[in-house]
């Protein structure tokens, strides 16, 4: 059993270290503006949050493998969760709906290959799509983003391949918000961090996924303007209710351990606010049981 859960406790996790995705700062500064950071990333800085971050994890997962550096990536290439998507029996390849991280399918496909991590399919043809478009509601549901980085071709093979053991597919359409070059996921305004628990802004969330949600008997957490702009709605359940939130989302914060979460955070203005990648971007779950 891989993965089909967003809560489940994580046994194993895929990361990259941000030396070997931003290299140097002489080339964050060749290549931030390309990429659409927000500013240019502090190279020494990343690297010490970093460190704080991965700190975290390595107190709660037992696996935690180490993407290698690659000339064939880039920038991106930090934010581990986007090119594979895993299901109860392995790994799906995306082809990223941005074109600069489209590569980065096949380094993680050779990679997943090496380590003898199976792989159940693969999106071809016109398919695009991000891993943070692609959320487990829960182990027989899964809702599917329908934007500007993922397609209606990728939903349809989407649908093929998770036929087996997926009871539905729920297609959320995704706003317009701040544009085609911007980044905007399902995965940007809903974290699911228990059975019957989620933190969202709902100002972006199409109705018909908000009120599957409250059918489902969900508690709702929602993350105010200034924090979900600080990446306040990105959160990864390390197991249920026990999370990683950046730092600086005191109301979003509170209203976790409010609902009986333990609350771990660190500071990620380099790693995470300017790259717009928070906790469950810079991870790829692979097994959570």
């Amino acid at each position: 059993m891989y993965c089909d859960s967003m809560y489940k406790p994580l046994k194993h996790v895929i990361v990259k270290r941000p030396e070997d995705a931003f290299i140097s700062q002489k080339h964050l500064k060749e290549n931030w503006e390309k990429y659409y950071y927000l500013s240019e990333p502090d190279f020494a800085k990343s690297l010490r949050e970093y460190d704080a971050f991965l700190n975290i994890l390595e107190e709660h997962v037992e696996v935690i493998d180490y993407l290698p550096q690659s000339d064939d990536v880039g920038l991106d290439s930090l934010y581990a969760h986007d090119p594979v998507k895993f299901t109860p029996h392995g790994a799906i390849i995306l082809r990223s709906g941005k074109e600069l991280r489209q590569t980065e399918a096949e380094v993680y496909e050779k990679y997943l290959k090496e380590h003898k991590i199976p792989i159940i399919g693969k999106l071809t043809g016109e398919a695009i799509s991000d891993g943070g478009d692609f959320v487990w509601l829960n182990d027989c549901t899964v809702a599917i983003g329908r934007g500007y980085r993922t397609n209606d071709e990728a939903i349809r093979q989407y649908k093929e391949i998770l036929k087996p053991f997926v009871d539905e597919v729920m297609v959320v359409q995704l706003p317009h918000d701040l544009g085609e070059d911007a980044c905007l996921h399902l995965m940007s305004f809903i974290s699911i961090v228990d059975k019957d628990l989620a933190v969202v802004h709902s100002r972006l969330m199409p109705v018909v996924l908000r009120q599957w949600l409250l059918e489902h008997d969900f508690q709702l957490i929602e993350v105010p303007i200034d924090e979900y702009d600080n990446l306040g709605c990105n959160v990864l359940a390390l197991a249920p209710r026990v999370c990683i939130l950046p730092a600086g989302n005191p109301v979003t914060e509170q209203s976790l351990k409010d609902a009986g979460a333990t609350i771990y955070t660190y500071e990620g203005e380099e790693i995470t606010v300017k790259g717009t990648g928070g906790p469950t971007c810079l991870t790829c779950p692979v097994k959570r049981i």
